[in-house]
């Protein structure tokens, strides 16, 4: 039974916690998930735990930016647009919100493996 098991929802680009190098490649990860500029504050750099918490909040607002545009679409779009145009518009929110919603989960594991939680294989 291997001693490093990444759960469901582990994201593709990170190697399973105690892997080496896992938590190199944790960070590049969390970095490609962050806005660009984050690539430049040495104190995310230096600390991926923090980087994974500063990762998680951002994903967690893009959700919410998400939300906030599919409640708002047709109201925003209504004279300016086609129904057609805001139906697609909408689809677009909802397979964003569906990404992000998957997003969401891989960082929240990821930062979870680098407080030391370990996830073990179930049967």
């Amino acid at each position: 039974m291997p001693s490093s098991v990444a759960p469901p929802g582990w994201p593709a680009g990170v190697r399973a916690p105690d892997v080496e190098r896992w938590e190199q490649t944790a960070e590049a990860w969390l970095l490609d998930q962050c806005p660009p500029e984050y690539r430049g504050y040495p104190a995310l750099r230096k600390h991926v735990v923090v980087l994974a918490r500063f990762a998680l909040l951002h994903v967690e607002a893009m959700q919410a930016a998400c939300r906030r545009g599919l409640s708002e679409t047709r109201g925003a779009l209504r004279g300016v647009a086609p129904h057609d145009v805001v139906d697609a518009a909408i689809e677009v929110w909802l397979s964003e919100d569906a990404r992000l919603s998957r997003v969401r989960r891989e960082v929240g594991l990821v930062e979870e493996a680098l407080r030391g939680t370990r996830f073990r294989a179930r049967l």
